[in-house]
């Protein structure tokens, strides 16, 4: 016998009750969760709202997407359609139909790229592959451009087409891969393990031109992500357009927004290069002129403060003379030489391809400056030898020499010298130099002797 619906102990659930407690269990036991399925029953009423099916082989779900998450879709969803879509569970309470409230939906195919390519790069950001401290820095001037891309695309015509104008001498070399399709990543591996032993550019540049995230997919690709870290030659992405982002721009030591940009960052500017070229020559020249100057300026005053007691320090003075005006020559001379050397060699920089002969040119000068300083260096030293030993002979014979072992020196009040007795009269007053202070005195008596 059924108890009374009457009884107390009953517990009975209104349809509403019911609807909203199904509907709280349903949303707090389900987390935000990704479904993939096709669309179908799809209905655009004039709320803004969309609702449709999600179905598979199986199954088939109710959905709903309200408009300011619609508003958000990046493509028109239709009848058909694979989609990727991220729900809510939920439960709609006036009719008490299960259903799925949709946050965000894409197309099942990029929506499939993308997660594994978050996934992709979490892994590899995780063993610290993107890690600045790694990457290395390119360098100013490439001795060889190495770049890997398709012969026939517009990216290289791109990159060719800059580099001719900024620096035509830079050699670049074409590695032809394939770069797009399920061969184009292995073929991106094997050009880059294949420039690393070759070892004849100092650079790669990895590019292709736009297309979608399908089409980029060879550069998504783990192995070529790790081949570029295992490159011992830097490497620079220039892959798609600036708002395309692929793995290898993470890897790679440096990223350009397109194949242009890349050309542009990796080639110098030749006016740049002989404007600096220009201002260290001129530099070079100020400062041979100036330290020069320098020590002629040096040696005169030197010259100045000498006394020429006799014929043998004037002959020895003439001679100093002479040598400053042969060094003088000399270096004027050596100075014409190189300005001259260094004109050639801008000349021959102009006329020919400045790669190798660029760097060789910069080595001579460097050593031809060194042997000059050390050249005018030496010769100086000598000099100074020179006029030290010239000062310790004007030592030598100089008067104050002499008075410095005992003798004096008698003058009148004009300055003469008295050489004779019979110059002075008695009572006249006298100055004697001794070798340390001066005596004045007057005459007391003179004799001749």
């Amino acid at each position: 016998m059924f108890p009374d619906a009457n009884t107390p102990h009953r517990k009975i659930y209104s349809i509403a009750r019911l609807n909203r407690e199904a509907r709280a269990l349903l949303e707090g036991n389900f987390p935000l969760l990704w479904v993939e399925g096709e669309i179908s029953n799809l209905a655009r009423p004039a709320s803004g709202h969309i609702y449709f099916s999600l179905k598979d082989e199986q199954a088939q779900v109710r959905c709903a997407m309200f408009k300011m998450r619609r508003r958000q879709l990046s493509f028109p969803p239709k009848n058909g359609s694979a989609v990727l879509a991220r729900v809510r569970v939920s439960l709609y309470e006036a009719r008490g139909d299960y259903q799925l409230i949709v946050e965000h939906l894409e197309e099942a195919g990029d929506g499939r790229l993308r997660r594994q390519f978050e996934q992709l790069k979490q892994r590899l950001a995780d063993e610290g592959l993107f890690d600045t401290a790694r990457k290395r820095p390119l360098p100013d001037l490439p001795r060889c451009i190495g770049v890997i891309t398709s012969p026939s695309g517009a990216a290289i015509r791109d990159v060719l087409s800059v580099l001719k104008r900024r620096f035509p001498a830079i050699p670049v070399l074409i590695h032809p891969v394939p770069v797009q399709g399920s061969e184009a990543p292995a073929a991106i591996v094997d050009a880059l393990y294949t420039a690393a032993q070759r070892d004849e550019c100092d650079l790669l540049l990895l590019t292709r031109g736009g297309g979608s995230l399908e089409d980029l997919w060879a550069f998504n690709d783990e192995a070529v992500a790790r081949a570029i870290v295992d490159s011992p030659i830097p490497v620079i992405s220039a892959v798609g357009h600036e708002i395309d982002v692929t793995i290898v721009d993470f890897v790679a030591d440096m990223r350009a927004p397109t194949p242009s940009a890349a050309a542009e960052l990796i080639s110098p500017d030749h006016s740049e290069w002989q404007d600096t070229l220009r201002h260290w020559r001129s530099r070079l020249i100020r400062a041979t002129q100036s330290r020069l100057a320098r020590e002629q300026q040096h040696l005169q005053a030197v010259s100045r403060h000498l006394k020429h007691p006799g014929q043998r320090l004037q002959d020895r003075a003439q001679r100093l003379d002479e040598l400053e005006q042969r060094l003088g020559r000399a270096l004027r001379t050596r100075l014409q030489h190189n300005q001259a050397r260094l004109g050639t060699l801008t000349a021959r920089l102009h006329s020919q391809s400045p790669t190798r002969q660029l760097t060789t040119l910069q080595l001579r000068l460097r050593a031809d400056r060194q042997r000059l300083h050390t050249a005018m260096s030496q010769h100086l030293g000598k000099e100074q030898q020179r006029l030290a030993a010239l000062a310790r002979a004007l030592d030598a014979v100089s008067p104050l020499a002499t008075l410095s072992r005992g003798y004096a020196i008698a003058q009148h009040p004009d300055g003469s010298i008295v050489r004779k007795a019979g110059e002075v009269n008695i009572g006249d007053p006298l100055s004697v130099r001794l070798g340390e202070g001066r005596l004045e005195c007057r005459v007391e008596g003179a004799r001749k002797e």
